[in-house]
């Protein structure tokens, strides 16, 4: 969730009930040679709790120093991304590349957890393709490291993000694990996220893409999962939200350009699927004035939520790169 998950968008799916809320993958490397920009991707705000910051890497010590300096930020926890299929991640030995070298992998996820007092958790795949899917292997890897729960995107590296996610799949990976395993890929309502927690027995699901098409799934997950019933949002709530998020947003970025930058990309998300979307994206991407972009998102979402479709949440988004 490169370029999404970043503080402000944390802080507002705290506030529509997320448990837990991870950022966005930080370079170790990065950290190790004092890059601000790596720096500034690690701030988060008490309100994220319970958070955790989550890096990147092929670099052993690296990545160890940068488990230090997390636990030195005060995070909840640290995540290693080892499921980025990105090439110029995975070509150095990073991301999904880890778990083709389980000695290795071993080797680096000892040293992780050793290095601090705070869980040390990791995301993998399935595997590197169809013919190599080892994250049952890999999970036990993370086991005998002392890893304190792997989440698994139900594809493998080579799908990238093709095809659909394989959930029972993972949920062999949950019967054969002695840790906690948390399903991921494809909840894109609050009905199959509880159905898939349910079926496959995990411990949890992650919600990646579906927070961006419907950012209240949060909520009404967990509505769905005590067993009561949720309410559609109205205009009012998206109203209330991209209120929110403004603040939240001109609270982290000094300049009005970096503002408008950022609800640009959020505010598209938020209205695919609505009548009239395209013309709105179209809007929001030529407007530079800040108080004219949320003015005419104001407007959208006033006028349009009544008139939308919720059958699309079914449909594919953002298939390009995000999980």
């Amino acid at each position: 969730m490169a370029g999404i998950t970043n503080s402000p968008f944390r802080r507002l799916m705290k506030r529509m009930n997320s448990s837990v809320v991870v950022s966005e993958l930080v370079s170790s490397t990065g950290l190790e040679y004092m890059g601000q920009k790596s720096f500034d991707l690690l701030k988060f705000h008490d309100e994220e709790r319970v958070v955790g910051l989550q890096i990147f890497g092929d670099d052993r010590e690296h990545l160890v120093k940068a488990c230090r300096t997390i636990e030195k930020l005060g995070a909840d926890f640290v995540d290693l991304n080892m499921g980025c299929p990105v090439p110029k991640v995975v070509k150095r030995g990073g991301g999904a590349a880890m778990c083709r070298d389980l000695p290795e992998l071993s080797k680096t996820l000892r040293a992780m957890v050793e290095s601090v007092k705070i869980p040390v958790t990791i995301k993998i795949r399935t595997g590197w393709d169809s013919e190599t899917r080892n994250a049952v292997e890999v999970a036990r890897v993370a086991a005998d490291a002392g890893v304190a729960w792997v989440a698994i995107h139900g594809r493998t590296r080579a799908q990238a993000y093709t095809g659909e996610a394989d959930w029972d799949f993972i949920g062999n990976v949950k019967a054969k694990s002695s840790i906690p395993i948390i399903g991921n890929g494809d909840l894109t309502t609050p009905e199959k996220s509880v159905e898939r927690f349910k079926t496959y027995g995990v411990d949890a699901v992650l919600i990646g893409r579906g927070a961006l098409r419907n950012p209240f799934i949060f909520d009404q997950s967990a509505k769905k999962l005590r067993g009561e019933d949720y309410a559609l949002p109205v205009a009012e709530d998206y109203l209330e939200m991209i209120d929110s998020q403004r603040v939240l947003l001109e609270e982290s970025f000094p300049t009005a350009k970096g503002v408008t930058i950022h609800a640009r990309k959020f505010l598209a998300w938020y209205s695919a699927g609505f009548p009239g979307s395209a013309e709105f994206r179209k809007k929001v991407f030529t407007l530079e004035e800040s108080d004219r972009l949320w003015g005419e998102a104001r407007d959208f979402f006033a006028e349009s939520v009544a008139k939308r479709d919720y059958r699309f949440l079914s449909e594919d988004f953002l298939m390009g790169g995000h999980g």
